[in-house]
């Protein structure tokens, strides 16, 4: 076993474990965190990362892809299994590679491009420091309604990719809960002190698109155009949702790609659409070098109707909050109304859930709805 214990006077005791088989590198990365008030222990190897992780305590790991008995892949793994809530970042000369992206989807924090730069490395140790303190304080977990085979898979899911950085794609038909998944994504992340920006691009101005985007600065006092601080900028830390993507302007996608690679850009993007991107883009719709970037990460929200053992507790939580809005007394649902409900195609899903039971709601007499229309 090769361990490197680098010891520190610390007052504040956050410890880090560096897996790397380049011993310079480890050092420059110890010798980095110590000044931050950061104790680390470097290893060389999967096996031996897998034995201090069982021996001690630690706040962060980091480790290279490749390694002498394995890859950075394996350790992503079995920290997600055996250690959850520690940030686990990726080391890699190849960010785009599929490895890099399979670290992240099963639950790497971020990653770390090689040659490592000083800012880059402090910039992400504080983040997944900062992420792994608030899931110590988190008393819950992500939450979702619904305890059907797939929704416990989509809170798996949401739970994984609150814990990185990675562009995210959400799909699924209307009114299924997308951007209840990006903003539950955001408020479990590290980006949760910082802004939420929601872009809806079926409704964006053409001609000012681009304005809107990266912002615009008055040239002189006759300049007619109004001055904007720009969506990106106005997310600068935080998340910004491009809800109905497909609907983005070509031009806006092809110089957002470059952006979206800048290691610089503090911003998470979560994008979504209910349209098959992959067609828009067989019909030069969509700009196939954009859809790889949003696309690093993905998950599909299921239809009311596959799920429809789930009906019961989403129906009775939407009553609530209508009796809540409308001032009147709770009331529930009888078995027929259920029942109705539970074999209605709800093409519509949640939203038309919704409207049928404000309807409902609204006709009833009673404290119990027994029709449907």
């Amino acid at each position: 076993m090769t361990i490197l214990d680098t010891k520190t006077a610390m007052t504040k005791k956050t410890n880090c474990l560096i897996v790397d088989d380049e011993p310079v590198l480890a050092e420059f990365i110890a010798i980095n965190l110590e000044k931050m008030g950061i104790k680390s222990d470097c290893t060389e190897t999967v096996a031996d990362a897998k034995h201090l992780l069982t021996h001690r305590h630690y706040d962060l790991c980091l480790t290279d892809m490749r390694l002498p008995d394995g890859n950075g892949l394996d350790l992503v793994k079995h920290i997600g299994f055996q250690h959850a809530g520690l940030p686990i970042a990726i080391m890699t000369a190849f960010p785009d590679s599929d490895n890099a992206v399979s670290a992240l989807k099963a639950g790497a924090f971020d990653y770390l491009s090689k040659p490592i730069e000083l800012p880059q490395l402090q910039a992400l140790v504080r983040a997944a420091l900062k992420f792994g303190q608030s899931n110590e304080q988190r008393n819950s977990k992500i939450s979702l309604l619904g305890n059907s085979t797939s929704m416990q898979q989509v809170r798996h899911v949401l739970e994984r990719m609150s814990q990185n950085q990675a562009p995210l794609l959400i799909t699924g038909e209307l009114g299924t809960g997308k951007e209840s998944a990006a903003r539950l994504i955001h408020h479990n992340s590290t980006k949760r002190d910082y802004a939420f920006i929601k872009v809806n691009c079926a409704t964006l101005n053409f001609e000012s698109a681009h304005d809107e985007f990266f912002g615009y600065v008055k040239n002189s006092p006759q300049d007619s155009k109004r001055e904007r601080v720009g969506f990106l900028k106005s997310a600068k830390g935080g998340t910004l949702f491009l809800d109905s993507v497909d609907k983005l302007p070509l031009s806006i996608q092809s110089q957002l790609v470059d952006l979206i690679q800048d290691e610089h850009l503090d911003v998470r993007i979560i994008s979504a659409s209910h349209h098959d991107i992959v067609k828009l883009m067989e019909q030069s719709l969509f700009n196939q070098d954009f859809y790889y970037r949003i696309n690093v990460m993905s998950l599909e929200m299921p239809a009311l109707r596959n799920i429809a053992e789930d009906i019961p507790i989403i129906a009775q939580h939407l009553l609530i909050k209508i009796s809540e809005t409308y001032g009147g007394s709770q009331v529930t649902l009888a078995e027929c109304a259920l029942n109705k409900l539970k074999a209605s195609r709800l093409l519509g899903n949640v939203r038309e859930l919704r409207n049928t039971l404000e309807r409902a709601f609204t006709l009833c007499n009673g404290t119990e709805v027994m029709a449907l229309k």
